[in-house]
């Protein structure tokens, strides 16, 4: 297994969620991570990515001001923070990795990311 996704769960409307993503083997050495999610009955969308290199930030209109992207480095590990959940958050959300080290305009790309979890299901309902 190179990505383990882990955190999903239930939670009502304005709820929090912290969801992590750990990597192993080769995907150790990604340079970029990302999540996305894919929601009922929609295709799979870019949420956030990090490049560990310099902390390169990149996220979804959807979640900017709510979503937080971070890494540690001693844990091969990153992790995305959810606040202020809505039920439009619900989805399967993916943890994705690349060896290189992406620009702003590629980190969105689907087809850049080698590795991929298996994902955590988010579930955002009263």
């Amino acid at each position: 297994v190179q990505l383990q996704a882990s955190g999903g769960g239930m939670v009502q409307p304005g709820g929090s969620l912290k969801l992590s993503c750990s990597a192993s083997g080769r995907a150790v050495s990604a340079r970029t991570m990302a999540w996305f999610r894919r929601a009922p009955g929609k295709e799979r969308e870019f949420v956030a990515a990090i490049r560990k290199p310099d902390n390169g930030r990149t996220y979804a209109d959807s979640a900017k001001g709510r979503f937080t992207i971070s890494k540690d480095n001693t844990k091969n590990t990153i992790y995305l923070q959810m606040n202020s959940l809505e039920p439009k958050d619900t989805a399967v959300y993916y943890c994705a990795a690349t060896l290189s080290g992406l620009i702003v305009s590629a980190r969105d790309m689907q087809n850049q990311y080698e590795y991929w979890g298996v994902g955590t299901q988010v579930t955002v309902s009263s």
